[in-house]
């Protein structure tokens, strides 16, 4: 006798959204990191750079061509350093700056509008 487990769909991943989930926005999070200096140089003059690489540790999927993730995950980099980090691979870009830009915007996020608190942040991510 032949019988079928039916799974859902997602039912072995570690995200259950999708291409058709929406993604979180939060402009007032994007305006505040835009304030903030670079994660990389320290300089001021930022734009908000999403992190678009996944990693299962941070329940972070990767997001591909023509979708942006969440806008929790973001950190503050100079227009050039934003255009290096997006002529290359993302992953091997922020190796090379030996920062782990998912734990940054995942502190940053934690204490969003806490200007003080951030910079902090990003002068110990640039310490290591």
């Amino acid at each position: 006798m032949a019988f079928e487990i039916v799974k859902a769909p997602t039912a072995f991943a570690l995200d259950p959204s999708s291409k058709a989930t929406a993604r979180i926005k939060d402009e007032r999070h994007l305006a505040w990191i835009r304030t903030l200096p670079s994660v990389i140089s320290g300089v001021f003059g930022c734009e908000a750079c999403h992190i678009r690489y996944g990693d299962p540790m941070y329940r972070k999927k990767r997001t591909g061509k023509g979708q942006k993730p969440d806008d929790c995950w973001t950190v503050p980099m100079t227009p050039d350093e934003h255009r290096e980090q997006h002529s290359m691979n993302e992953k091997a870009f922020w190796d090379a700056q030996g920062i782990d830009p998912l734990r940054i915007a995942h502190a940053l996020y934690a204490i969003s509008g806490s200007t003080e608190a951030a910079i902090k942040i990003i002068v110990n991510a640039r310490m290591r």
